[in-house]
């Protein structure tokens, strides 16, 4: 029986995948119009299983090499005559698996390549008369070193040669990791890890700058994961409503492929969760507690970037608008990781909702106030329950103790920027891995937050929002209302943090067209 992946290479044979025929057809289209390229995303994207499953789709009309970096070591990249061997060593034991000839497939193995100029002439010679797509993979394992920037240049001046000479090389070359290719040789002056040459004034054109861009989606749409689902329900038969399941995965992941086939797995695995919405939701709570490489890469990156910190605690916590910008090495590496998006009016968006929640429970370890909300969390622990989470109480709790905790000791800008976090901090341990929040960053900005608490099978509308003048509360109720509407939600929540100067913390229910929200003022 199959089972779902998360860990390496994907095989049909064994797990449940999702159809990417769609995703092949449109790189097949690059590769036949001779396009050379590379695949950046982020860990855990399918980059590995895209390759493999490409092989398969292209292997009737091309001789397909699909090679990785990923076993070299310093000794590869050491000379290049290292190097040339060992791709050389490589391109054979590929051709292997083709429907090449032995004679042709040892031919490659030249022991007197011993340069890279030898090396692209070897190239050229055996490229004759046929159509041979060249894909490596975990390219970026090399991003330090100068030897691979040689190996680059052969590359682009064959890839130059043949338009203007006829000359025949690879029909098309793929490479796939998660930095940009483009940006290597100025990343490397940055980190110190390459010095120009003499005279050298092109420093910062890149060797691959002949390659087209690559903006196939590799993420996962609702009808692409209905597909693995219907796999699935043909050998188990659960009778789920697939179409649902697909869109309540997608809302969460916006198909992300790791996080698509991680929350499946748990579904699976775990006897208490169904194959519905509710089983999504359990899952996602699993999911954001786990200790997994893509996290803990995350975490990694945010702890030794502060500029990657900032631009994501900007666009989470402060709930700034940011416009993204292709000039920006940071936004395009916030990118590259799968951490953010750009809308049509080209401003920043966390990806998806797993990443918005999982970031912001990083900060909010991160943030001083977490460690007082411990002692809450046992004072109040008649908040939460096995399968009902008590928001108002919650609410009511969290007002008492902002009021008596954090509003002497803080400064009234202070507390401005660090309205949402000091909620966020309350919130968090008292959700206990049961259940989880996220918020919805369409409709955030820096003076309101708009979340969404799923326990269990229950879910909470929760509005925050700054008060300066009568008109931004009745604005935000508003626009609670609305929220409230889009959620088919009955009751709704609305924390209020009030900066006027004669204002008093109250709680209150209101009754408006038929819905009710508690107004907790602090």
């Amino acid at each position: 029986m199959r089972e779902f992946n998360v860990t390496g290479l994907c095989n049909p044979d064994y797990h449940y995948m999702v159809d990417i025929t769609n995703k092949l057809e449109q790189i097949e289209s690059m590769i036949s119009k001779g396009n050379y390229f590379t695949i950046n995303r982020g860990r855990q994207y399918g980059k590995t299983t895209t390759l493999s499953r490409l092989v398969e789709f292209l292997k009737q009309d091309y001789t397909v090499i699909s090679i990785s970096f990923e076993d070299w070591d310093d000794e590869n990249f050491s000379t290049s005559e290292s190097f040339c061997q060992t791709f050389l060593e490589d391109m054979v034991e590929a051709l292997e698996s083709t429907s090449e000839s032995s004679e042709y497939c040892e031919s490659w193995l030249d022991r007197s390549i011993t340069n890279f100029k030898k090396l692209g002439r070897h190239i050229r010679k055996l490229c004759q008369g046929k159509k041979i797509v060249l894909m490596i993979d975990e390219v970026d394992q090399t991003s330090n070193n100068r030897v691979f920037l040689q190996f680059l240049g052969i590359l682009r001046a064959s890839y130059l040669r043949r338009a203007g000479e006829r000359s025949e090389t690879f029909q098309s070359v793929i490479l796939a990791g998660v930095y940009d290719i483009k940006n290597i040789k100025l990343k490397m002056i940055n980190d110190g890890l390459y010095i120009p040459e003499v005279g050298e004034n092109s420093v910062r054109n890149s060797p691959w700058n002949i390659a087209a861009d690559f903006e196939i989606d590799m993420a996962f749409n609702p009808a692409e994961i209905a597909t693995m689902l219907v796999e699935y329900e043909k050998d188990y038969q659960t009778c789920m409503d697939v179409t649902s399941v697909s869109e309540e995965l997608y809302s969460y992941t916006c198909g992300y492929p790791f996080m698509v086939s991680r929350l499946c797995q748990i579904i699976h695995a775990e006897a208490n969760m169904n194959w519905d919405i509710y089983g999504v939701r359990a899952a996602v709570s699993v999911l954001l507690h786990e200790d997994n490489q893509l996290f803990r890469d995350m975490a990694k990156n945010l702890e030794n970037d502060k500029q990657l910190y900032d631009l994501m605690y900007d666009t989470l916590i402060s709930g700034l608008k940011i416009s993204f910008s292709y000039d920006n090495p940071v936004m395009d590496m916030a990118k590259r990781y799968g951490y953010i998006k750009v809308t049509e009016r080209k401003t920043i968006l966390v990806f998806n909702k797993i990443f918005e929640t999982r970031i912001s429970n990083y900060f909010v370890t991160k943030n001083v106030l977490s460690k007082p909300r411990q002692k809450t969390n046992a004072l109040y622990h008649n908040i939460a329950t096995d399968d009902y989470f008590n928001m108002e109480l919650c609410l009511e709790k969290f007002a008492e103790f902002f009021n008596r905790e954090i509003f002497p000791t803080k400064e009234k800008a202070l507390l401005e920027l660090q309205y949402r976090i000091s909620f966020l901090s309350y919130l968090k341990p008292l959700l206990n891995g049961i259940g989880h929040y996220h918020y919805e960053s369409q409709l955030s900005d820096e003076r309101r937050m708009d979340l969404v608490v799923n326990y269990g099978r229950h879910e909470y509308v929760v509005e925050l929002k700054r008060i300066f003048v009568e008109s931004d509360r009745t604005e935000g109720i508003e626009q609670l209302l609305g929220y409230m509407d889009g959620r088919g939600a009955d009751v709704g929540y609305y924390l209020t943090f009030d900066f006027r100067k004669k204002s008093e913390s109250t709680i209150q229910w209101l009754s408006i067209d038929g819905k009710r929200i508690l107004e907790v003022n602090v």
